[in-house]
């Protein structure tokens, strides 16, 4: 029997390059989206191309009362989990709106740290599987551009950390991917550098292979661990005065 692959939040272009990556290796797929009709075209294309069995599968990220009942219906407990759920948001509007950042708070970090949570429960009583979180290098310290998104993310890398660090004497893995800049339709029209920006489908290679090599986190281009490094050793005094 081949192996499969959930991926929540299949709708994003992280989630389709990954579906094609895991596809052309003969996993089965488990597509989750709030609105999954809106996948059919993508789950044809991939039967038609790469010959694996795709089903479709409702999975909202804010609906917690359905995580358990979303799990019971999927036709197999998936070897790999990845969870590609995430919105931006408006950094601004959340500055205003308590209920918008509520929503960005939720579907970045409660939803995704919850139903992974979950998934890894099942994992454990059978004995093996591999989680994977696409969390964000915006979660590694909090920047006036974007605090809102970037501190739901940082509560997902935690979670993801801890959640490793409590799996890691058993045949569960837990992977948390910090891709850096992606263009995507997320970030179209954000002056995006060149240099820092991977496209999904080196994302989904990336994933691929670690994967393969047992990572735990995963920076999709090095570059990034070292601003990162650099940002977070930045004393608050100047961290205050930069526009970050």
């Amino acid at each position: 029997m081949s192996a499969t692959l959930l991926i929540l939040g299949a709708g994003s272009d992280i989630a389709r390059a990954c579906a094609h990556r895991y596809a052309r290796e003969g996993y089965a797929l488990q597509l989750a989206a709030r609105d999954p009709a809106s996948l059919e075209a993508d789950a044809q294309d991939l039967r038609l191309r790469h010959g694996v069995e795709v089903t479709l599968h409702a999975f909202d990220a804010l609906d917690l009362a359905g995580f358990a009942p979303f799990l019971d219906t999927l036709p197999a407990l998936p070897n790999v989990a990845l969870c590609a759920v995430g919105t931006m948001g408006n950094q601004a509007e959340s500055q205003r709106d308590p209920q918008a950042a509520a929503r960005v708070m939720r579907t970045n970090y409660e939803g995704p740290a919850l139903i992974l949570g979950m998934l890894a429960e099942r994992f454990e009583a059978r004995g093996s599987g591999t989680l994977i979180g696409i969390s964000s290098v915006a979660g590694e310290r909090g920047r006036a551009s974007n605090y809102v998104y970037g501190s739901a993310k940082a509560g997902f890398t935690a979670f993801l950390s801890g959640l490793r660090n409590r799996l890691a004497r058993g045949p569960v893995r837990v992977i948390t991917v910090k891709p850096g800049f992606v263009a995507t339709r997320m970030t179209e029209g954000l002056p995006l550098d060149p240099r820092l920006t991977a496209q999904p489908d080196a994302v989904a290679e990336a994933i691929w292979t670690a994967q393969a090599r047992g990572r735990d986190v995963l920076y999709v281009k090095p570059v990034w661990a070292l601003i990162m490094a650099i940002i977070r050793a930045l004393p608050e005094r100047i961290f205050k005065k930069t526009a970050l």
